[in-house]
């Protein structure tokens, strides 16, 4: 939470109010590796006054270069992403008066996280190249196009972010092992949205990386666990000052992340070797006994049709929506949530928390329960 509301902060006190509505957690992701890499003693944080999106309460939250790179790099990507729903038509955007404000919009947002960027030694130029490149690349992707061709642009520039926060606290050693898991985490970020929104894409005629390239959801998953493992690997390589919630969000929460997308609970590879399932069972290829890893919890008949996707929200509805969740604690306090924006199911943020808060990869669990699946983290 320190850092979601230090970004948000960021983001008003560089660029405006209006400019809050790009928080993301993905942009946070940057100001939670430039805390765990610096000082202990020099982590930034500050008292933040109340907030009607914090129920009126004040708040410690972070400051300083990593907030403000968060907020760049959200401002350029959010840029990006109007400019595509632009191209695509999407709701509202087709018409003229309301795209071409969008445009606008997104022109003062790329301008604005490049003059943040430049403040901070990062030329935001990249992102900007990448989501050039990626209109060019979907344009010319067709059956048979490796997904990682389609993810490329996506994989540079997260790994070009991850790699300047080495950068920001003085550890140049960190640049290479943190571009790695910034490419691999850019890989799955592409291809969970693929599988989320392949529904919905199709229900609407829009372009989605599994449908144009005749990916299998097994390929798919294949990349994932393989992205998964390799940013735990990368990560051993960097020497943090505190590396516990980089830890947990880059190794725990991802992978709950890559279950959840895939409609798997738990490990991936437990179901290899497995006997087959009976002519006309629903299967699942990740697992097997349980209703979520293949298993049939219908006594073998027909399981229902689940209902279709709610149908995306537009930018500006979502934001007022979101406003309304997060006045109401909703997002904090509640079991699940609908997203402002996908509409698809969300856990509200305190709901639950199934890993350890003292499994920070340091080679001992002292009886975490979360980290004996498939070695799925450097806790043995």
């Amino acid at each position: 939470m320190a850092h979601l509301c230090g970004l948000c902060l960021a983001l008003r006190a560089d660029h405006g109010q209006f400019a809050r509505v790009v928080t993301n957690y993905d942009g946070l992701i940057v100001s939670v590796l430039t805390d765990a890499q610096s000082p202990r003693g020099e982590a930034g944080r500050r008292t933040a006054g109340p907030c009607p999106l914090r129920g009126l309460r004040t708040a410690s939250v972070a400051k300083g270069e990593g907030a403000r790179l968060a907020a760049s790099v959200s401002l350029v990507l959010a840029s990006a992403k109007i400019r595509d729903h632009v191209a695509d038509r999407n709701g509202l955007l087709r018409r003229r008066p309301v795209a071409a404000a969008a445009r606008k919009v997104a022109a003062g947002w790329d301008r604005a996280g490049a003059r943040t960027g430049a403040g901070l030694g990062f030329d935001t130029a990249v992102l900007v190249d990448a989501v050039d490149r990626q209109v060019g690349i979907e344009e010319l992707a067709g059956p048979g196009t490796p997904l990682t061709v389609i993810t490329e642009p996506t994989e540079t520039a997260t790994a070009a972010a991850f790699a300047h926060t080495a950068v920001l606290a003085g550890r140049m050693g960190n640049a290479a092992p943190l571009a790695e898991a910034g490419r691999l985490f850019g890989r799955l970020a592409h291809l969970l949205d693929a599988v989320e929104d392949r529904a919905s894409d199709a229900a609407e005629g829009a372009w989605n990386p599994l449908t144009a390239t005749g990916a299998t959801t097994a390929q798919a998953r294949r990349l994932c666990d393989d992205a998964l493992h390799g940013i735990r690997l990368a990560l051993r390589d960097v020497e943090f000052a505190d590396s516990s919630l980089a830890h947990v969000l880059l190794v725990h929460e991802l992978r709950r992340s890559v279950d959840r997308a895939f409609g798997t609970a738990g490990c991936a590879h437990g179901s290899h070797g497995a006997p087959g399932p009976h002519p006309g069972q629903r299967t699942n290829p990740y697992g097997d006994g349980n209703p979520y890893q293949g298993g049939n919890p219908y006594g073998g008949g027909i399981p229902p049709m689940p209902p279709p996707p709610k149908k995306p929200r537009g930018l500006i509805p979502g934001c007022f929506v979101a406003i309304g969740l997060c006045c109401t604690c909703q997002i904090c306090c509640s079991d699940t949530f609908d997203g402002p924006w996908s509409r698809r199911k969300h856990e509200g943020w305190c709901s639950s928390c199934d890993c350890c808060n003292s499994c920070d990869g340091c080679g001992s669990c002292d009886g975490c329960d979360c980290c004996d699946c498939c070695s799925c983290c450097d806790c043995g």
